[in-house]
């Protein structure tokens, strides 16, 4: 009876507001400006939103759980070279198959080729380089830093090599584009953003504790290393399929992270 005296907390009163925001700046989205056919400018942009969407909330959950098993509010995903491999790996399509082989690539292929590959990568990294001490996790940032300084010097290079014309091509998959989104390809994003959102949600009691860090997780009585392994295979699977879907988006989980801290202070 308290509680409901004293009506609902500040946080929930933030998120309300925010959410009426929302939908009226979704609301402005689809309808202003709009002249001719409802039926094309309504499935054109709600495709684009829904993009949108699943990109937001792909990206901005991975950063809050790499800050969450890291312990440290500065650090992104992009850090561990998720973006610098996808411009490689772009780039070197391009340079093998040239600007019509790499467009005649059916998407279908392309995607599940692309989340294979970046979550493979990361897997990888996390399973060699994790170990039971918290130095394990500080090693494996960097070898992060020093995989993405390489990729992006490989990619320097390939550049440089191919053709003037096909260097166009390289340049519209090196940033993130919300208006060619394939809508089956945003409905199995959809799919696997979703499962991993229930996953972590499913898991938030356990990162409340991860959040205290190694030592108190362990004298908590948590499984430190394999909690930790499987919040950063989350992280993998949602950066590589927001960054296979739409491409590299830098930097915006953290600007969403720090609003998120300042606005909700539980």
């Amino acid at each position: 009876c308290g509680f409901f005296s004293q009506g609902p907390p500040m946080s929930a009163r933030r998120l309300l507001l925010l959410g009426v925001l929302a939908s009226l700046a979704i609301l402005a989205f689809m309808t202003l400006g709009a002249r001719g056919n409802w039926g094309f400018i309504l499935t054109f942009r709600g495709t684009k939103l829904a993009t949108l969407i699943v990109v937001a909330a792909a990206v901005a959950l991975s950063t809050l759980l790499f800050q969450t098993l890291t312990s440290n509010r500065i650090l992104t995903p992009s850090i561990m070279g998720f973006d610098a491999l996808y411009v490689l790996l772009q780039t070197g399509l391009v340079f093998l198959l040239g600007g019509f082989g790499y467009a005649a690539i059916p998407p279908e292929a392309k995607f599940a080729f692309e989340v294979v590959l970046l979550t493979g990568a990361a897997l990888l990294l996390f399973g060699s380089l994790l170990g039971s001490g918290l130095n394990d996790l500080f090693r494996m940032l960097l070898v992060g830093v020093i995989f993405g300084v390489l990729f992006r010097s490989l990619t320097a290079l390939l550049q440089r090599l191919i053709d003037p014309n096909e260097f166009a091509v390289v340049q519209g998959a090196m940033f993130a584009s919300f208006n060619r989104t394939d809508t089956e390809l945003l409905l199995v994003s959809s799919i696997l953003i979703l499962t991993c959102c229930l996953l972590a949600w499913r898991k938030r009691h356990v990162l409340d504790v991860m959040a205290l860090g190694r030592d108190h997780a362990i004298s908590l009585g948590l499984n430190h290393r394999r909690e930790l392994f499987a919040g950063l295979a989350l992280v993998s699977v949602l950066v590589a399929t927001s960054t296979a879907l739409v491409g590299p988006v830098a930097f915006f989980g953290l600007l969403v992270s720090a609003l998120t801290y300042e606005i909700v202070r539980s």
